[in-house]
């Protein structure tokens, strides 16, 4: 395999979590000003946030797929896939785990390389053929080499802190819920949440195509990724509006996203699936004449 860095991507990620942290430097200590909260409870509070999201995003991450961690015993084939593919890549060859639903879909969690897993759902597995079931596998351990997994899940415990505040901050304003601080810092944990929205949207719609490109290195087969895309895309639209619902909000770990009418695709994690496959055969035109 021939892999080269993504800088493009190491300065997207680098970029996004410096504006992150300035933009919650700010944000902390207009709370503390505020007095929202003070200095030992936003220690205690972001301490306990970060070790969580640190050690046991990857847990979580399956908790809310109901996913099972599977040994090579209960799936071998696809162990098999994942190690082939894991030497391929050169990378430590993740965890393997599958989620029972009808929604074809996997993602890559963890907090390093060798703390990875690699989830596919039964859908998937019943939609997909051999190779482009490699395709989906090479693109989610592309996330892992790249390691974009853990920065997504940084940005995205970032941003839940001020969406708690929008949600929850009446509650530190004592019994006059009309006190103008508390109303302010709502409103400006409002603003911090919508910017930090569309930093991480940014983010993940080019680490797609990053990981595209990763997977499609690692196979050398860029058309059964494309193949597999266009696949899972067409299978989604008949898939329960309740399943689609339960499982949305993990939708900037997924491989192809799960859309929700006209604001779902304007905030997409990712970019429109037309778009990579478009990328996808160029670049299979450039292999082929390399």
């Amino acid at each position: 395999m021939e892999w080269s860095t993504d800088w493009g991507l190491k300065g997207r990620m680098a970029l996004t979590m410096f504006l992150l942290f300035a933009l919650y430097l700010v944000f902390i200590a207009f709370l503390l000003e505020t007095e929202m909260i003070s200095m030992g409870g936003a220690i205690v509070f972001l301490g306990a946030f970060s070790f969580i999201q640190y050690y046991y995003s990857d847990k979580l991450a399956l908790r809310s797929m109901g996913a099972q961690v599977v040994e090579p015993e209960e799936a071998p084939e696809l162990h098999r896939t994942i190690e082939r593919l894991s030497q391929q890549a050169d990378l430590p060859k993740p965890t393997v785990a599958i989620a029972e639903t009808n929604v074809p879909n996997a993602f890559a969690t963890g907090r390093n390389q060798r703390n990875a897993t690699v989830c596919v759902t039964t859908g998937l597995l019943n939609t997909l053929s051999q190779e482009e079931l490699e395709g989906v596998i090479a693109h989610e351990l592309a996330h892992v080499k790249n390691r974009d997994v853990m920065v997504m899940t940084i940005a995205s415990f970032l941003s839940t802190i001020a969406f708690f505040v929008v949600r929850w901050g009446w509650l530190f304003g004592g019994n006059d819920r009309n006190s103008p601080p508390v109303w302010v810092a709502i409103a400006v944990s409002l603003v911090i949440w919508i910017v930090s929205f569309l930093l991480i949207r940014t983010l993940s719609r080019y680490r797609e195509f990053a990981a595209d490109r990763g997977g499609a290195s690692i196979t050398g087969n860029p058309s059964a990724l494309a193949s597999a895309l266009l696949r899972i895309d067409g299978r989604m639209d008949r898939v329960p509006t309740e399943d689609l619902r339960q499982e949305a909000e993990m939708n900037a770990f997924f491989i192809i996203p799960i859309r929700s009418g006209i604001i779902g695709k304007l905030a997409s994690t990712h970019p429109s699936t037309e778009r990579r496959v478009e990328r996808l055969q160029d670049l299979e035109r450039q292999m082929e004449t390399a």
